[in-house]
């Protein structure tokens, strides 16, 4: 990829992450001063987990740099705005959820019960794959955007 391209994949990364989040802070009900917020932080950490992905990065190590990210900037704007940091980054860190690997995992599981036992590991396996993949990455979101707030910011309540 040329430098064009890996700028049009960002931006077109950050737009839809941004509109996504966006779209989930309104369903959630946020105020609507920190639209603006929710969207930027998840603009800010699905873009990172992008490059990082793109470069190489294990996908759940990306998702765990992007969730982190989206931890740290949702507690800056809530500074900022004096709103709690769950406001941008639950809505932020949804963009993130792995969403194709659980429906992968859900299907492998609907899938082993009509087969015959016999036939069932290599399915099986896929299935323990990723399970495995779907837990880490959520994992790597609770930890990313918890990290901040809970243990490096925690002196006094935001509010």
């Amino acid at each position: 990829m040329n430098a064009t391209d890996w700028a049009m994949l960002m931006v077109r990364d950050a737009f839809w992450a941004a509109v996504a989040a966006a779209g989930f802070a309104i369903l959630f009900n946020v105020p609507h001063r920190t639209l603006a917020g929710c969207a930027i932080a998840a603009a800010v950490g699905h873009m990172t987990r992008t490059l990082l992905s793109q470069i190489g990065v294990d996908a759940q190590i990306a998702t765990l740099a992007g969730a982190t990210l989206i931890g740290f900037t949702g507690v800056a704007f809530a500074r900022r705005w004096r709103t709690p940091a769950m406001v941008f980054t639950i809505s932020a860190a949804i963009t993130l959820v792995p969403g194709v690997v659980a429906y992968k995992t859900m299907l492998g599981l609907l899938e082993l019960t009509r087969i015959d036992p016999a036939q069932a590991t290599p399915l099986l396996a896929d299935v323990a794959v990723n399970a495995a993949r779907t837990a880490f990455s959520l994992g790597s979101i609770a930890v990313g955007i918890a990290a901040p707030s809970l243990l490096l910011f925690r002196q006094k309540p935001i509010v």
